[in-house]
């Protein structure tokens, strides 16, 4: 029986979600508002992360073993341009790998996807939240201040 490709495989596996994550974490470390998310988290643990957590969701037999979306960022305040600037330089990273537009389409169709879980629609609903002992992860935009 020939069952259609995954995404994952017509991406050409997990060695190609590997190059787009470390190409998309070197533009974002460097960035100075999304770096700032990342500032106690070393680079190459964000990207295994990262590749895990696509690849199962893009149809590989690999088992992401982090955290839940909502609860890893539950602390950070994500409004959508902070991830309408992040798909950018996710699109970026993508065509600078050669990934065929109509997978492109695909990947930030799919990543996108995911925004509603993570993303604070005004600071007023992000403090509203009942963080018990943590502290809220607030990041200005360096360009508004």
């Amino acid at each position: 029986m020939n069952s259609k490709p995954t995404l994952f495989e017509q991406l050409g596996g997990l060695s190609t979600l590997e190059r787009v994550h470390k190409r998309f974490y070197d533009a974002i470390y460097a960035h100075p508002w999304l770096g700032r998310f990342f500032e106690s988290h070393t680079q190459q643990a964000i990207e295994l992360r990262q590749s895990q957590f696509m690849a199962e969701k893009f149809g590989a037999d690999i088992r992401y073993p982090g955290m839940a979306l909502e609860l890893a960022h539950r602390r950070m305040f994500i409004p959508e341009e902070l991830l309408q600037l992040r798909q950018s330089i996710l699109r970026n990273a993508l065509q600078e790998e050669r990934i065929p537009e109509a997978l492109i389409r695909r990947w930030l169709k799919i990543d996108h996807a995911f925004w509603k879980q993570i993303r604070n629609d005004s600071p007023d609903q992000f403090n509203s939240i009942d963080l018990k002992y943590e502290r809220p992860f607030i990041v200005e935009n360096p360009e508004n201040i």
